[in-house]
């Protein structure tokens, strides 16, 4: 309950926080106010007990112009802006009964990897969602995704040297834009299935009534390949996943200036950890005798059964005001996360020397106050506020055999270990900008941030920004920039367990030491080009490079398919991506190329999780990050023909990182990566008009249409699991009925 001690705390620092914000614009504010009153004295307020409520028209407008002023308090400037709209998704294979991590996969410099994740520019994590501009917290889940593409308008990768605006996480901001009732009014009812047991019903409607204005979506997931095949088959054993997600986006224009918004998520997912094929026990006493545990040496592989459930829920409401040059929205978050694994009790032991009952829970709260004022046509301020508390909470029970000292088990009844652990963070930060305009074609967006984090370690910094973008031609944008980042740990992940609990057991580290994971502090220079080359054709260029101190990665040490920050006490990345679309009046294409190089040295955190040999090597060499894909492609077309809409998309990878084997038996941590591989997705689809009745969309995909099979982790590798395998080729169905 100590969390919750501490909040009147953070309620008095949100109020200083943004009387200091509101302080800093009232004059310029007051200004714009009285100038606007003029003209508006005799107008009706919409708002008022005497004014009628206005017609639809009139709430689409409103709708509309509120939502290009939310849009206008975040700037992108000099950042590089990737954004995928709603129908550019619908034309992808798949369409929007994609996972919403298939539909970033196909942006530039973003490679794939197990469990779902993907890694952008190099960084294992450090990715930040916003919803509508709102920051989410943190949840804990390792397979399942909250958030799914039925109900994103757009999407927008944000990458580069990010402005002031942005912060904490900085890899990449993944900015969702929510549908709206009253400006895409009615919805559908659909189902789709097929390969590997697949049946996902799904619903999503939205409507207005007056000001009132709603969305809704739903679905209901199973299949029988929820984690990626640990052995390249297309069924693999024990896969099952049952995933559920509900969401509503909720808002109340009060009149033309104000509006309140409310957004409920809701997704629980259950797992079952796949098993490789005819595996047998491996672990032995020091004298060479097999580990026997409860009078057994052997459990078939195919016979394991672990399983992980995961809920995310959470809550957002927001305030926004727009009048005249100014305009604001401040956002209240709460959110519910929690992932619980439940092992084999006795095989787990056999296969890894330890059974652990896990549980692990977060609670978050957040207060987010963003707003900018046009001083005047050449000034944009920007600043905000953001504050954050979250309590996590790890159980974890572990069954274990017990050990001599000179490593030969005293009994084969395992004992058990609980290693319990709670912890509050708290996160403030603040930042003020200004986008000055100094010649019409020539933009420079300068700001400072400060960013101040508590937890298991604690750090602040003040980090300065600037960006420029320079109009060199009508049809030709050069961009650069420079940022100081600052990256807490993510809270929600680091270990608690007891090091030395677990000496002279099957469970016990080679290596005692576990120091904190820390902050990571890093440079990072971003250059770019875009150039227009036709009416239809555009093509970017963008390079970059990163020099960070304590960079922060992740890996999967355990049984329990929890990921565990760790620290590099010095990284580099660098790398170029070029970008390309076309559009034509029935014919779309993009195409994404880039290649990198993420290099870290010196393991200073959580170094229990490593070998001595190779804590070792990796204090004396740069190490290639275990998530560095050097060249990774992306790139899709669609073709409407009548109301036959005919897609294509393809992935392409040099492949993630493995350890490369020496002739003496030796190994080098990352030294090798995996083979090239590419997946090639085909999607038709039709619409049938039924008059009165609406519409009814048909659709079939193939996913892996070559049916290639390649490796996408084979578990080797720092802080690398088991081997996981691409998907193999699927056949899927759907229908959409519009309601």
């Amino acid at each position: 309950m100590s969390h919750f001690h501490r909040l009147p705390a953070c309620r008095a620092l949100a109020a200083i926080s943004i009387a200091c914000l509101v302080c800093a614009f009232a004059p310029l504010y007051a200004a714009a106010d009285t100038a606007d009153s003029a003209g508006a004295a005799d107008a009706p307020d919409p708002g008022s007990a005497g004014a009628s409520p206005p017609a639809l028209d009139e709430v689409v407008v409103i709708a509309q112009r509120l939502n290009e002023a939310r849009n206008g308090i975040q700037t992108q400037t000099g950042a590089s802006i990737y954004t995928i709209n709603e129908a550019a998704i619908n034309a992808q294979p798949g369409g929007d009964n994609q996972l919403l991590n298939q539909v970033i996969m196909q942006a530039p410099e973003v490679a794939q990897d197990s469990f779902g994740q993907f890694h952008v520019r190099g960084e294992h994590n450090g990715l930040q969602y916003r919803l509508n501009g709102i920051i989410l917290p943190e949840g804990i889940s390792v397979f399942g995704q909250s958030l799914d593409p039925r109900l994103i308008s757009s999407m927008t990768l944000i990458t580069g040297a990010l402005p002031a605006e942005y912060g904490l996480r900085t890899a990449g901001i993944i900015d969702l834009k929510t549908k709206s009732g009253v400006i895409d009014p009615g919805g559908s009812i659909s189902i789709y299935g097929g390969s590997h047991g697949t049946v996902e019903p799904s619903f999503n409607y939205g409507g207005t009534e007056g000001r009132f204005n709603y969305f809704v979506s739903g679905d209901f997931l199973r299949n029988d390949l929820g984690i990626e095949s640990p052995d390249g088959r297309s069924s693999p054993d024990h896969d099952h996943t049952t995933q559920y997600h509900e969401f509503a986006y909720l808002e109340y224009i009060l009149d033309e200036s104000n509006r309140l918004s409310a957004v409920l998520s809701s997704s629980a997912g259950k797992f079952q950890i796949p098993n490789r094929g005819n595996q047998l026990p491996g672990i032995s006493n020091a004298d060479g005798t097999p580990l026997m545990v409860n009078g057994q040496t052997s459990f078939p592989s195919d016979a394991l059964n672990e399983n992980q459930r995961e809920l995310n829920h959470f809550a957002i409401l927001s305030w926004q005001h727009s009048q005249g040059a100014f305009d604001v929205q401040t956002s209240l978050t709460a959110r519910y996360s929690s992932l619980t694994f439940v092992p084999d009790a006795l095989g787990d032991i056999l296969f890894d020397g330890i059974a652990q009952n896990a549980f692990k829970q977060n609670v978050a709260y957040a207060l987010q106050s963003d707003a900018s004022y046009k001083l005047n046509e050449d000034h944009t301020l920007r600043g905000g506020v953001f504050l954050q508390s979250d309590h996590s909470k790890s159980l974890t029970s572990s069954a274990v055999i017990a050990l001599d000292d000179a490593g030969n088990q005293v009994s084969d009844v395992p004992v058990n270990i609980v290693d319990n652990g709670a912890k509050t963070e708290w996160i403030e930060s603040l930042y003020l900008q200004d986008e000055w305009r100094i010649v019409p074609t020539v933009t420079v967006n300068y700001g400072l941030r400060f960013d101040k984090f508590t937890a298991f370690a604690s750090g602040h910094q003040v980090s300065p920004r600037v960006n420029i973008v320079w109009q060199a031609l009508d049809a030709t944008t050069v961009h650069a920039g420079y940022s100081r980042y600052l990256s807490p740990p993510p809270f929600e992940l680091v270990g608690t367990e007891t090091v030395t609990k677990f000496v002279n057991t099957t469970a016990g580290a080679e290596v005692l030491q576990a120091d904190t994971p820390q902050a990571e502090q890093a440079n990072y220079y971003d250059v770019g080009v875009q150039q227009k080359i036709s009416d239809r054709i555009t093509v970017g260029l963008d390079s970059y490079y990163k020099q960070s101190h304590n960079l922060i990665d992740e890996g999967q040490f355990g049984a329990p398919i929890i990921l565990t920050p760790f620290n590099y006490a010095y990284g580099k990345q660098y790398g170029v991506e070029l970008t390309s679309s076309f559009s034509a009046e029935d014919f779309t294409a993009y195409l994404n190329l880039a290649w990198q190089s993420a290099r870290g040295k010196d393991i200073d955190s959580a170094q229990f999780n490593f070998g001595a040999d190779d804590l070792a090597y990796i204090a004396e060499h740069y190490i290639h990050l275990d998530h560095e894909q050097r060249v990774t492609a992306s790139g899709g077309a669609s073709y409407l023909w009548g109301h036959t809409r005919l897609s294509a998309d393809f992935l392409v990878g040099s492949g993630l990182r493995a350890d490369l084997t020496l002739p003496d038996g030796s190994s080098i941590p990352n030294g090798a990566h995996l083979p090239y591989y590419a997946q090639v997705n085909l999607g038709a689809s039709h619409v049938f008009h039924l008059g009165d009745a609406g519409t009814l969309t048909t659709r079939f995909d193939i996913i892996n249409v070559l049916d290639k099979r390649y490796e996408i982790r084979d578990g080797t590798g720092v802080g690398v699991g088991a081997p996981q395998f691409g998907p193999r080729r699927g056949l899927f169905l759907g229908l959409s009925k519009s309601i």
